[in-house]
């Protein structure tokens, strides 16, 4: 073998160990700019929670939790949207804060045992119920009675409205999150907006908000005003409110599951950097780990099976421009209370001549539900739209939605 051959072949080597040992500093390079990023980015997140401690402002006589089947004990989680009024961008309807601010949304999200289904409860603002005596962190009292849901918000904070929920309902929170509505705004932007459709062009006067008609998507300032408008948009106020909202929080939570947010690290952190500043969390929620632990609780179990609903409602006969919970209402917490699926009467909307559009009220006994279908050939000339469809399009147009 030539010296030519033989220093060929001594070549060889060095040069694949030169190769692989570049490979590996660049993988162990890369290993630790990911690993400090990770760093960087779970610290910058911790920094950006906020949590409060409020377990003793709950008081002593809180529902007990419930023991159910399943791998897992499920989690009812109080959202509540917080809009103090107060700084730039957050004044509406020519209010403005002090002390807690007003809370304009109230979500109750419940989780399964078997992380199977879950669902939110939208709790109207303009109910009336019997708010229980609350207390301060100095442990005075707020006294209680009867008045609207967010009273309970401003008066006392987060601490009273869980109380208030709980007391109303039975069911024992587990944890609660309050959203900054400038903050929602941040994380909309974050993840380039959300697509809507506003059925006609929207003039309120008293909100200052104008919207134009159309299916686009919605970002900023716009997209603000589209889930806090409540006038001229729908004929049922409130509640028209709290399914525009219902339905931009799905389409959201949409988005920020598909690739267009998880493919995209850039997005994705400026979402999470949004969400960590806007919101304030129960003490048991401090760090990102335990956010994103619940987090990926909710997505394992797919979109398809988290519905939003509104707690049962009818109107307050004293000022029809009031509501207050159903006898419907029980039946839906003690679903919730013992973990089980929504039944189709509870997660179904009743549209009728009987009562207001949007109405979840239970049917006056004069009317049967039991009466016999009837089946009869449709002729040519008969519209092509069914019941349902029209009562689905009816519910839309209540609540100020694309049919």
């Amino acid at each position: 073998m030539s010296d030519v051959e033989s220093g060929r072949h001594r070549a060889a080597p060095r040069s694949r160990h030169r190769i692989a040992k570049a490979f590996g500093y660049s993988i162990l390079a890369l290993t630790l700019a990911i690993g400090l990023f990770g760093v960087y980015t779970y610290r910058m997140l911790s920094d950006n929670i906020t949590t409060i401690n409020v377990e003793s402002q709950l008081g002593a006589d809180r529902p007990d939790e419930v023991e159910v089947e399943g791998p897992k004990e499920p989690l009812n989680i109080l959202v509540m949207g917080s809009d103090t009024r107060d700084g730039e961008g957050n004044a509406i309807d020519q209010h403005t804060g002090g002390g807690y601010g007003l809370s304009d949304t109230t979500i109750l999200m419940h989780l399964s045992a078997d992380r199977k289904f879950a669902y939110g409860v939208s709790l109207p603002r303009d109910a009336m119920v019997e708010r229980p005596t609350c207390y301060k962190e100095d442990d005075t009292e707020i006294p209680g009675g009867f008045a609207m849901w967010n009273a309970a918000f401003a008066l006392g904070g987060p601490a009273c409205t869980v109380r208030q929920f709980e007391q109303l309902s039975g069911i024992r929170v587990d944890h609660f999150v309050v959203v900054d509505f400038n903050g929602f705004r941040d994380m909309v932007n974050a993840i380039d907006g959300v697509e809507v459709c506003i059925p006609q062009d929207v003039n309120d006067p008293v909100g200052n908000i104008y919207l134009k008609a159309g299916t686009r998507k919605v970002k900023g300032q716009e997209a603000l005003d589209y889930v806090r408008v409540r006038h001229n948009i729908s004929s049922n106020g409130d509640i028209g409110r709290m399914k525009r909202q219902q339905e931009f929080i799905a389409a959201m939570a949409n988005k920020v599951m598909s690739m267009g947010v998880l493919g995209r690290p850039d997005r994705l952190l400026k979402f999470l950097s949004a969400a960590t500043k806007s919101l304030t969390l129960d003490h048991k929620l401090n760090s990102p780990l335990k956010i994103a632990d619940i987090g990926a609780e909710f997505s394992g179990i797919g979109l398809d099976n988290i519905k939003f609903i509104t707690v049962p409602w009818d109107f307050y006969q004293p000022d029809p421009n009031r509501l207050v919970w159903a006898e419907d209402a029980n039946a839906l917490w003690k679903k919730v209370k013992f973990d089980k699926p929504l039944s189709k009467r509870l997660s179904s909307e009743v549209v009728s001549a009987a009562r207001r559009p949007g109405s979840t009220a239970t049917p006056d006994p004069d009317e049967s539900s039991e009466s016999p279908s009837t089946e009869e050939t449709e002729s040519p000339e008969s519209p092509s739209v069914s019941p349902d469809d029209a009562d689905r399009e009816a519910t839309a147009a209540a609540n100020g939605l694309c049919a």
